[in-house]
């Protein structure tokens, strides 16, 4: 019996199969193959320049030290509130957790003396 809608499925052990530790049979589909000189002389990793001599250490310490002029510069714009918004939320981020609280704790205050004085109004 067969799947009514679909094609029938080509048989896959018709073919003699493999054993486990044989090579699988070749690919006819060529492959793209790999350049063997991707590009430059060899670097060890870390290094700016293909020989690292003093000068390269000169540059990564000149490399660190503009990556982390920008790291900081990031981090000072970031802290700029952007609008209304922005400020509102630089305030929130000030916070300490017990202020939160307490400002929750006030919120439920209002809530529940808004609903008191609303019950009184609907009873009379």
């Amino acid at each position: 019996m067969g799947n009514i809608c679909g094609k029938s499925e080509p048989d896959h052990f018709a073919q003699p199969g493999r054993t486990v530790g044989s090579a699988p049979p070749p690919n006819n589909n060529k492959t793209s193959s790999v350049p063997k000189k991707v590009g430059g002389p060899p670097r060890t990793l870390g290094s700016t320049s293909a020989a690292a001599d003093a000068g390269g250490s000169v540059q990564q310490e000149d490399a660190r030290r503009k990556a982390a002029e920008a790291a900081e510069a990031r981090a000072n714009t970031a802290n700029k509130p952007k609008g209304k918004l922005g400020s509102q939320l630089l305030e929130q981020k000030k916070q300490t957790r017990t202020d939160t609280l307490e400002a929750a704790s006030r919120e439920e205050r209002r809530v529940r003396d808004a609903d008191a004085a609303a019950e009184a109004r609907a009873h009379n």
